[in-house]
């Protein structure tokens, strides 16, 4: 968290690049959160709409209609339950995978969220924008969906930009 309040979480060096850890703990169980996740009526909730299929090679579709963005994927990567790994993109578009892990905490879950994305795309953007759809899902899973928080987006894009100047 940062001085704002804002959930924040860290950029690190992997390999010859850098990703976002992102990560909350919520009070609901591993399997709701994990409905979140995958099951397209909750998805819809705080992400936007769109299908996943629940296995390994399964396709991904998630249209941003506000956007014009729509994700276009497969699943590279799954453990029923605990594991969940896609890419942010389309098509010929450079792979940006993200890496959603469940795991129990005390009286609930806790989400780890990995954010890659190509050398010459802006990483904490696309953190920031992932900061505010955690505070949707959140909310979703309070039973209280939200629109998009864009001051949470902004203070994090903020945030995220003076770790980036860390790394040069």
């Amino acid at each position: 968290m940062n001085d704002d309040g804002v959930t924040i979480g860290r950029i690190l060096r992997a390999g010859d690049g850098l990703e976002g850890h992102l990560q909350r703990v919520f009070a609901q169980s591993p399997a709701a959160v994990w409905a979140m996740l995958t099951e397209s009526s909750e998805m819809a909730q705080w992400l936007a709409p769109g299908s996943i299929e629940q296995r390994l090679g399964g396709s991904v579709r998630i249209d941003f209609a506000d956007s014009g963005s729509v994700i276009d994927s497969c699943v590279s990567a799954f453990e029923f339950g605990r594991l969940l790994e896609y890419s942010w993109s389309s098509g010929t578009q450079p792979q940006r995978p993200l890496r959603w892990e469940l795991s129990e905490a005390a009286g609930g879950t806790q989400l780890r969220l990995c954010v890659k994305v190509p050398a010459n795309e802006d990483l904490a953007k696309a953190c920031a924008g992932f900061e505010g759809h955690l505070e949707m899902l959140a909310a979703a899973l309070e039973g209280v969906p939200i629109k998009f928080p864009f001051d949470v987006f902004l203070q994090a894009r903020k945030t995220y930009g003076k770790q980036m100047q860390s790394f040069g």
